[in-house]
């Protein structure tokens, strides 16, 4: 039970120590009584729908638009419906259009796992919250990276599943082709439990013993520390699994797929959020506001192209990985940044990161960070992709491999 749950009305917390909430004027949300998360709570990232609530998007500008919403999301209606206690609305990056998990309107959520560095955006408020304990799970959307890189920054399991595989009904877009709704929690049987309810039964379940391969090329983008940090966990997934066999997963080069994902999701993200900005002119935060400047001037020629990248990509990362394969690979090039570290410095960070988060995106396959590993006194996750509609049994497996390295 979080510490803070507030004891006259169970559906709220009376403090927020991380900072990882909207300060909304407290409001019932009704759940179901019973059900298969039946005590458990939750947070929902700030780009949900909840009736009684208005949703920021993590920005001033549209939180003044949002008016109280009078539906909640079917996707955190099914949890409401399962038993699950929802507990507020987090912090999320500007727009979402971020990595940092830095709002320059809202506040930096704390980092619970390590609280002198970044917690990782967008879905920076519901890492947070459930890193610091203030609940068992909370929904977060990835659209380049932003429930894995919360998930391995914080030290949590995150998913970002198979494309479409969870409703994003009544949740501000960024990038439709891209956006994913996925969550967090702290223990491999919560992700468990809670991945039973979100996602349902897998129309591609893994065998139980997966065909494992390493992505040799994916590791090739680590420092040597970085790699040394992490071999103790790749050995850990290899006890349960079996040797990985080394594969090259980007054929044509990181570089290629990282244009290619830049294109495609920036046209969208000005396609969904440029009209409000060149209207309103709303002040946007660092890093935030040069995005969309970027966004306003991407060519048809470049998404045309980005396209066509993202076709032949697909197809064959679909094919190595077959319907029994699964891929071992970092979750993000190290442990998260200093909250004391430059823009300029994010910012790099932030591209170095989506030439491995990229292959999930472009692919539109399910990805589960595991937090395995750690270094400088930070936790750092290892990442496993399937087929997709392998959801659920990554999620299994996740579980799996956590708790026996912790028997072990």
């Amino acid at each position: 039970m979080p510490p803070f749950l507030n004891d006259r009305n169970p559906m709220l917390l009376d403090a927020d120590p991380a900072r990882a909430f909207m300060p909304y004027p407290a409001v019932i949300v009704p759940h179901r009584e019973g059900g298969p998360l039946s005590g458990l709570t939750f947070a929902a990232k700030d780009l949900f729908d909840v009736a009684g609530y208005p949703t920021s998007s993590g920005s001033p500008h549209m939180l003044a638009m949002s008016g109280i919403k009078t539906r909640t999301a079917p996707t955190v209606q099914k949890l409401l419906d399962a038993g699950a206690r929802l507990v507020g609305k987090t912090i999320t990056d500007e727009l979402a259009f971020s990595m940092s998990g830095k709002n320059a309107h809202f506040g930096t959520p704390v980092n619970g796992g390590a609280p002198n560095r970044i917690p990782g955006g967008s879905s920076s408020g519901s890492a947070s919250a459930v890193s610091n304990g203030l609940c068992d799970f909370a929904l977060g959307t990835d659209t380049g990276g932003s429930v894995r890189a919360p998930a391995s920054h914080c030290g949590l399991f995150g998913i970002r599943p198979t494309h479409g595989r969870v409703s994003l009904e009544g949740c501000h877009d960024l990038a439709p082709s891209f956006d994913t709704c996925g969550y967090f929690t702290r223990e491999g049987a919560t992700f468990l439990r809670v991945g039973e309810v979100l996602l349902g039964p897998d129309k591609t379940p893994l065998p139980d013993r997966p065909r494992t391969l390493l992505a040799k090329d994916a590791f090739g983008l680590l420092d040597r520390a970085v790699l040394e940090s992490l071999a103790p966990a790749v050995r850990q997934v290899e006890a349960i699994l079996g040797r990985a066999e080394e594969r090259k997963v980007a054929e044509d080069g990181f570089t290629a797929l990282y244009w290619a994902m830049r294109y495609i999701q920036s046209r969208e993200a000005w396609t969904v959020d440029g009209p409000m900005i060149e209207r309103y002119r709303p002040p946007l935060g660092p890093g935030v506001a040069d995005r969309f400047e970027f966004s306003r001037q991407v060519t048809d020629q470049q998404v045309t192209e980005a396209l066509a990248i993202r076709s032949v990509f697909r197809e064959r990362f679909s094919t190595l990985l077959g319907r029994d394969g699964v891929l071992i690979l970092p979750s993000m090039p190290d442990v998260a940044p200093l909250l004391t570290d430059s823009e300029e410095a994010l910012n790099d960070y932030r591209n170095n990161a989506l030439r491995m988060l990229c292959l999930s995106v472009l692919s539109g396959l399910p990805q589960v960070s595991i937090p395995l590993a750690s270094r400088l006194g930070a936790p750092f996750g290892l990442s496993l992709m399937g087929p997709a509609g392998s959801d659920l049994s990554l999620v299994a497996l996740a579980a799996r491999i956590a708790e026996q390295g912790r028997a072990g």
